[in-house]
């Protein structure tokens, strides 16, 4: 099968780099998946998606005129889940999980209890008066602690 863009290939993670992962597909070729083509929740480490060694699905999204092949996870997820939401699946948060390893991605509740005004005020009246009572302690401290010049 002739590697094009927009085809889905089967690789191996052959090696991962802070700015993405390399994977090795067929023909002996090697692909990119840049970093920001893993997941569609922020990547600070691409080890928390991938291993040396797995084996992934990725879309072809870019060859360039050298033959380097820009790979996707992200876009083949999108298309696995309008797939799923099409044939009738409820489809996954993808907000709660992380589809690699089942660790929380978003500590964010799904359905936050609003404050009431009273919370909101007392809780900005605590932020307030911490701001000022720190900034009353710099500006002591520059002064010597006295709170005013002495004229002698």
């Amino acid at each position: 099968m002739a590697i094009e863009v927009g085809s889905v290939v089967e690789g191996v993670v052959s090696r991962i780099t802070n700015f993405g992962a390399f994977i090795d597909i067929e023909g002996g070729k090697n692909g990119l998946v840049h970093i920001s083509e893993i997941s569609d929740v922020y990547v600070r480490d691409v080890h928390d998606f991938l291993s040396e060694g797995d084996k992934v699905q990725a879309k072809v999204i870019n060859i360039d005129e050298r033959g380097k092949i820009a790979l996707s996870l992200k876009q083949i997820k999108k298309q696995e889940s309008e797939s799923e939401t099409d044939g009738g699946a409820v489809p996954r948060n993808k907000f709660a999980r992380n589809d690699r390893n089942d660790r929380v991605v978003n500590k964010r509740p799904v359905n936050p209890i609003p404050a009431s005004f009273e919370d909101k005020l007392s809780k900005f009246m605590k932020e307030s008066d911490e701001k000022l009572a720190d900034r009353k302690r710099r500006t002591d401290s520059k002064r010597g602690g006295r709170g005013s010049r002495r004229s002698d």
